[in-house]
């Protein structure tokens, strides 16, 4: 092969690279669009503007009032008829897995993918997120992959690619024999899908470790081997004992740390609750003396409902039981003001999928469309402890927006083809 065929195969990717990126255009911009959806109200409004400078909104609402704040060569977006919205917020993502119906599928990863394979799909994954409207993300363990999640979310921070603000939970939390890989012979050293712990001094240094590393969370597993009990519970086992979790959620939030608990049955959720963590991930099991509780301790839920449904079919047994139950826990909630953010468990499965498709589950379980948008951003950023920075359209937060041609609220599946995205300013989707 010549030298210059070789250059020319080395420069393909910096080529690619260079067309997807954001193209650099004026810093200042007013959007104009017929309705917006400002993440904190519940009305949407009409003719409306936004003023971008920089990086940040100065100034939105109703188009008659801003026009006279708009700065002198602003460029004009003009989006006609569309609908704008705040960038949204998918608060369960894996960008470092690509689908784990089976637990086959879930074992080559991390048997015949690198590290930095891994990585190197994970920057597609968060340039999918991207482009279908998700500004931010929150992370919720790399499976197996160490540190990478921080390595991804470095990369975009600094520009070298495209994707949402990333919130990391490196490596998370489980206890001997409680995570896969599972089942194969003692004499084989496998690979660890998570940090193995065991007893609290462990976990304490576990925690301090996380944080060294860069994580924004701390992610610990609950639970597994889910089954319903005759009084038509989805109980579980829990993964660790009282005092070893009083010890993770203690050293975290010591560290200024919050704590995600992956919690699908009635006892894991039980002692996620007892052990005070912020927030439950999945959450099948809830039945109405957990939802009081989670309501009196201000403790959120990512359901991740399209999850459990797109893998159902192929895991088989509870599985399919688990997504009625899921359903009935979700209207439940909804009646009880359990603050319910999105959070969807890309990742679980392929993120060729949109992540947008929960909006749909959502609204069909109770939810009604404004009030899952506002799961996506106001509400999701509040989990984030971002409400100062991104979730709603207003003066001072970030310029992330998104936009979708029609109207949401009569179909909330427009959300699943979002036509525009800004995020801090810069354009990605046009």
């Amino acid at each position: 092969m010549s030298s210059r065929t070789l250059a020319f195969l080395f420069a393909l990717p910096v080529m690619a690279a260079a067309q997807d990126a954001p193209q650099p255009t004026a810093r200042s911009y007013v959007i104009r669009a017929a309705h917006m959806i400002d993440g904190r109200s519940d009305v949407v409004q009409n003719d409306v503007a936004v003023v971008v400078q920089g990086e940040r909104i100065t100034a939105a609402g109703p188009r008659a009032q801003i026009e006279s704040r708009i700065p002198a060569g602003a460029e004009t977006i003009d989006l006609g008829a569309a609908t704008i919205l705040p960038g949204l917020i998918d608060n369960h993502t894996h960008v470092l897995l690509q689908g784990d119906i089976t637990s086959a599928d879930y074992d080559a990863q991390l048997l015949k993918e690198s590290i930095p394979y891994r990585a190197i799909r994970a920057t597609a994954a968060v340039r999918n997120s991207l482009m279908n409207g998700f500004t931010a993300i929150r992370d919720l363990e790399t499976e197996g992959a160490m540190y990478a999640d921080v390595d991804v979310k470095t990369a975009i921070a600094r520009g070298v690619i495209p994707g949402p603000r990333m919130f990391v939970s490196t490596r998370a939390l489980s206890t001997t024999g409680t995570y896969p890989l599972l089942g194969y012979s003692w004499e084989l050293k496998m690979p660890e899908g998570v940090q193995i712990v065991d007893g609290p001094e462990e976990i304490r240094k576990a925690v301090r470790e996380e944080a060294k590393y860069g994580a924004d969370w701390i992610k610990f597993y609950a639970d597994r081997r889910y089954y319903v009990a005759s009084d038509g519970r989805l109980r579980s086992w829990p993964n660790f004992t009282d005092e070893e979790l009083r010890m993770l959620v203690t050293e975290a939030h010591r560290l200024g740390k919050k704590v995600a608990a992956h919690a699908m049955g009635w006892d894991g959720i039980d002692a996620a609750l007892r052990a005070g963590v912020n927030s439950i991930e999945h959450g099948d099991g809830l039945t109405d003396d957990l939802l009081d509780r989670m309501v009196t301790q201000k403790v959120y839920w990512c359901p991740t409902i399209f999850v459990g449904v797109y893998v159902a079919p192929g895991r088989g047994g509870i599985w399919p039981k688990m997504v009625d139950l899921e359903r009935i826990a979700f209207g439940r909630a909804l009646k009880k003001g359990v603050m319910i953010s999105y959070g969807t468990d890309v990742g679980g499965y392929a993120w060729t999928e949109n992540q947008a498709q929960e909006f749909a589950y959502m609204v069909r379980y109770g939810m009604s469309p404004m009030a899952a948008i506002k799961s996506a951003t106001s509400v999701a950023a509040a989990l984030l402890d971002q409400s100062d920075n991104f979730g709603t359209i207003e003066a001072g937060k970030l310029a992330d927006i998104v936009a979708v041609k029609g109207d949401p609220i009569a179909d909330i599946s427009e959300l699943t083809r979002v036509s525009f995205v800004m995020k801090g300013g810069m354009i990605y989707k046009r």
